[in-house]
């Protein structure tokens, strides 16, 4: 359950991160062509065009978005606190995320939303029996088991 967790709120914890942490999590800029990502400067050896591009589209996102600044505020903080192995974890996650077709996130998406109310126990009782079903059972499952509808901002609340 945590790891589903933090992974719901990596990407946007990392992103934010720049904002509030820049040295720490901000990406350098793509590398000029031929040159090896050893190469590049740190943080404080960027130019401020540099600085910029990395962190525009978050002011922009935070400055579009009032309504979730709170949000991604918390989303910073508590990346800031994640282990690095946590954070590594986080990544990965994102990454299978953005692999994941629409039927197939539908499904983790109401698979979490049962997981979300459930004691250790259970909860790794349902992902054992996850993932000994067929991908019909899973189907089944999912229309017996929807996800919890999103409020109207687009994102559901957080605990």
């Amino acid at each position: 359950m945590r790891r589903l967790a933090t992974l719901r709120f990596a990407g946007l914890a990392l992103a934010v991160g720049v904002l509030f942490a820049a040295p720490a999590f901000a990406a350098p800029p793509p590398p000029p062509s031929g040159a090896s990502a050893a190469n590049l400067p740190k943080w404080e050896q960027l130019s401020p065009a540099q600085r910029e591009q990395l962190i525009a589209p978050m002011r922009d996102r935070w400055n579009n978005s009032p309504d979730e600044r709170e949000r991604m505020f918390e989303h910073a903080r508590r990346w800031q606190q994640m282990s690095p192995d946590e954070r590594q974890d986080a990544r990965r996650g994102m990454k299978r995320w953005e692999h994941l077709n629409p039927e197939e996130r539908g499904q983790m998406r109401a698979l979490f939303g049962k997981m979300h109310g459930l004691d250790d126990n259970a909860r790794r009782a349902l992902m054992e029996k996850w993932r000994t079903m067929t991908p019909e059972q899973r189907r089944a499952w999912v229309q017996a088991n929807p996800a919890p509808p999103k409020p109207e901002g687009g994102r559901r609340p957080r605990d």
